[in-house]
């Protein structure tokens, strides 16, 4: 049987090629970038870290997480920072989330600002008087971790790192 202009068999494969086309057409799932979680904070880009926090002792106040690029000499300096995100804090793990300017490599450095007053609070004594952290929780007993000891490697969106905070 005929039909006008076409075979049979021309009339029953003219939707598995759509489809074909379709999928040829269609990106790669590799190529697909996540969405970011509502919430990520920071000038908004196609990259985003999640930061995982535990270790959290209470609910009070909001976790800072400061972003820093891949440039020792800026590193815990005054206004040194590429930005300042904050997340409410949650009892035990807090969860934030942050956009990076492009893939690369960064620094974050997180303090639990229990009384929300914008600053990491010292003692009189210049001890941190508020919980912290660092990327790749180094030791700190010491002092100050190395700004290499702390460095991430953010290669894409959607990857996940984890802090735990430390208290005086």
């Amino acid at each position: 049987m005929k039909l006008p202009g076409r075979s049979i068999a021309a009339a029953s494969l003219a939707p598995l090629l759509a489809a074909a086309a379709a999928l040829i057409a269609a990106p790669a799932a590799a190529d697909v970038q996540p969405a970011p979680p509502p919430g990520c904070t920071g000038p908004a880009s196609g990259t985003w870290l999640n930061v995982v926090v535990s270790g959290v002792r209470n609910g009070d106040g909001v976790i800072a997480v400061t972003l820093y690029a891949d440039d020792s000499s800026k590193f815990l300096v005054k206004r040194g920072s590429l930005y300042v995100g904050r997340t409410d804090a949650s009892t035990g793990v807090t969860r934030s989330c942050i956009f990076v300017p492009k893939p690369g490599v960064y620094a974050l450095a997180l303090y639990h600002d229990e009384n929300r007053d914008g600053k990491f609070d010292r003692t009189g004594v210049g001890l941190p008087a508020e919980g912290y952290g660092f990327s790749n929780n180094p030791a700190t007993l010491a002092g100050l971790p190395t700004f290499k000891s702390v460095r991430l490697a953010v290669p894409k969106s959607g990857l996940t790192t984890r802090v735990t905070m430390k208290y005086p």
